[in-house]
């Protein structure tokens, strides 16, 4: 495999959500997903400041039971457990919104606290230990941030194997017993209770690990849903117009600081308004979600092979549809300048919506063309250039595509 490759598929395996050229859905569920992040550290906080509560009032509980030379010798290491949390959940506290879509790193924060939580297992009476119960608490964490389910089942086998190791190496003798209480200390030798406690546990911690995936695949849903509502068009499946500007703007802004191209594709179905009246405002809906179905195919299909869909087809209005078309480096076999790419796309576009058919009617649409930095570097500059070429191009009749960049040179004619 080639180390361009090899790179590209540890880049996959490390971030949450990959693509060499991401779409608007992928920043939002990356920053969703770095939200989450910042949640689960806030959380963290939250249950630091409850354990350092709580230890010094059982210390003081536990000093009138336990020689205070053994009690501190038990609190050594705890005490120096959380002082390693408080570290790590401060360098995440600084950093989560730069790194927080690294996924090893979010598996490693979870990792620490179940090493951390084992440790106050260990201390705290091992069989007997209350603190087994947090267990639960990271691996609803994990649930909440981790973006497989495959992550989250290995979340809950490392904390039944950590819990399980200091239930067996007490038993077995391999670490000494620390000894607690108010209990009845030598049951952590009795097999039978050792196996019941250690199943339950088990069972506790894959109930935690399933009820935190499923809670999180209806909110995944329920997001998917209200991102559908409020950028995505309901006749043709396009996305709307907010969205449009939005996702403009944001590419405008990545080409100029990547010094890369960036067209502007403007797409009107030729006199569609004389297809409803003489065919009925059903008729002309299903023409136009058929038209954008084969625009969103042309568009999606020419970087497939990429693993990623980087232009963006909305519709403004009315029957009307705006492509945004990124300067793209890296999938073609050889790189092509981006406007001899845009017209080819355009081409397809048009030579598509030709052959499409419903209830055996067909429509022609005209395309216009712009690109930066020819035509400007602002919305404004590469919406105007396009929008005179598509008027241009149904000048002539529709089923003709105009670039900006043409309309000093001898146009196409009208295709039959």
């Amino acid at each position: 495999m080639p180390q361009g490759r090899i790179a590209k598929t540890l880049a996959r395996t490390a971030v949450v959500s990959w693509r060499e050229q991401p779409t608007q859905y992928d920043i939002e569920a990356l920053r969703a997903n770095i939200e989450r992040v910042g949640l689960v550290i806030r959380v963290r906080w939250a249950i630091v400041a409850a354990l350092a509560i709580f230890s010094v009032v059982a210390a003081s509980v536990y000093a009138l039971e336990v020689p205070f030379g053994e009690l501190a010798r038990n609190m050594t290491i705890p005490a120096i457990a959380l002082l390693f949390v408080l570290m790590y959940n401060g360098f995440y506290q600084i950093t989560y919104r730069k790194v927080g879509n690294i996924a090893f790193l979010n598996q490693a924060q979870l990792l620490f606290d179940i090493l951390v939580t084992t440790v106050l297992v260990y201390y705290s009476g091992g069989v007997y230990s209350w603190f087994a119960n947090m267990y639960l608490l990271f691996i609803l964490e994990g649930a909440f941030i981790l973006p497989r389910r495959s992550h989250v089942w290995l979340l809950v086998l490392a904390s039944a194997a950590m819990y399980g190791f200091v239930l067996g190496a007490e038993y077995w003798g391999w670490i000494p017993h620390v000894d607690m209480p108010f209990v009845e200390n030598g049951l952590y030798l009795n097999q039978t209770y050792v196996l019941v406690r250690y199943l339950w546990k088990l069972t506790l911690y894959g109930g935690a690990g399933t009820v935190g995936m499923l809670m999180m695949k209806r909110i995944h849903e329920r997001e998917q849903e209200l991102a559908e509502c409020s950028f995505v068009d309901e006749t043709t499946g396009l996305f709307n117009r907010p969205y449009f500007y939005r996702t403009f703007a944001s590419e405008l802004e990545r080409a100029r600081r990547g010094n890369r191209a960036l067209a502007l594709m403007l797409v009107d179905i030729y006199q569609f308004g004389e297809f409803n009246r003489t065919f009925g405002m059903d008729v002309g809906d299903e023409m136009l979600a058929a038209v954008a179905a084969r625009i969103r195919e042309v568009a999606h299909g020419e970087t497939a092979a990429a693993g990623c869909d980087v232009n963006v087809a909305c519709r403004l209005g009315g029957e009307e549809i705006a492509l945004i078309i990124p300067e793209v480096r890296g999938y073609e076999p050889e790189p092509i300048d981006h406007r001899e790419r845009a017209l080819a796309l355009a081409e397809r576009l048009r030579a598509e919506v030709e052959s499409t058919r419903v209830r055996g009617l067909g429509v022609v649409v005209s395309v216009g063309v712009s690109i930066m930095p020819a035509d400007g570097d602002t919305a404004e500059a590469l919406l105007e250039a396009a929008d005179t070429a598509l008027s241009r191009a149904a000048d002539q009749g529709g089923n003709v595509v105009v670039a900006s960049w043409q309309l000093d040179a001898a146009l196409q004619g009208p295709r039959s």
